[in-house]
């Protein structure tokens, strides 16, 4: 390969890479095919075969039978090795609540400062989302919503460190490792303030109050933390009840009988 034309596949090759670690592209997302990019970049089709096929060969894009290539999720090089840790789950929990109380607070502070017009019309559609979801009372889709408008959020910051991390961490929150947060969602009265919490976070990165928008997300976080502690201890207070009621020691007892 002629030197120009290596030049120019580096060329490509970064700038694939720089769509995929700027938040551009993003995990599992598919590429046009070879002969769409190499019209989309005006470049020939042997060069974004090559560009591709370094990229694949560094982990960065993923070649699938049938000529599909997607982005790979670099992000599970984070999270894998804490798979085990955090299923554990009791404490850790919290510790994941406290960890994003921490990130959202700089987040939402960040995005106040740098979000662009189009930032904050993702912002935006967001919260309409999670607005539209409360009023068709539909939990788990406004759930779904939750974490859309955190997203936006992360990207509003334009801190790509900040992004894949946390874009890491909500994947694994949507895949139930921390908790189900159907547990939070199926209480009417968290998802009213929720909603509201969501409101403020929204209003203080719109009117460019970084200090407002990092307190009110810090605020939010604690929320979280305080109503899930209420949650589990009530289920919990439940569980002793029902066992109670059955009056068979939890299914282990052979000195009771059920009535």
């Amino acid at each position: 390969m002629a030197e120009a034309e290596k030049k120019t596949t580096r060329s490509v090759a970064g700038h694939i890479e720089a769509l995929v670690r700027e938040g551009a592209l993003r995990p599992d997302d598919v590429l046009l095919s070879e002969r769409d990019l190499a019209e989309r970049l005006n470049v020939s089709r042997p060069t974004i075969r090559e560009a591709i096929s370094s990229l694949t060969r560094r982990g960065v894009l993923i070649s699938e039978p049938g000529a599909r290539t997607i982005v790979a999720n670099t992000a599970t090089s984070i999270t894998d090795p804490l798979l085990s840790l955090l299923a554990s789950g009791g404490e850790t929990t919290f510790d994941y609540i406290k960890f994003r109380e921490i990130c959202d607070a700089a987040a939402a502070a960040l995005a106040a400062r740098h979000a662009t017009t189009v930032d904050l019309d993702n912002i935006s559609k967001a919260l309409s989302r999670i607005e539209l979801e409360h009023a068709n009372r539909d939990p788990a889709d406004e759930a779904e919503a939750d974490l859309e408008f955190h997203m936006a959020i992360y990207e509003a910051a334009h801190n790509v460190v900040l992004l894949h991390v946390m874009r890491a961490l909500i994947g694994m929150l949507r895949s139930g490792m921390f908790y189900g947060r159907s547990k939070l969602y199926g209480r009417p009265e968290i998802r009213d303030a929720f909603l509201k919490q969501h409101q403020a976070i929204h209003a203080a990165i719109a009117s460019r109050d970084a200090e407002a928008a990092s307190a009110v997300a810090t605020l939010h976080l604690q929320f979280v933390d305080n109503a899930l502690r209420e949650v589990l201890a009530a289920d919990k207070r439940l569980g002793v009840a029902l066992r109670r009621a059955g009056a068979d020691g939890g299914n282990l007892s052979s000195s009771r009988k059920r009535k």
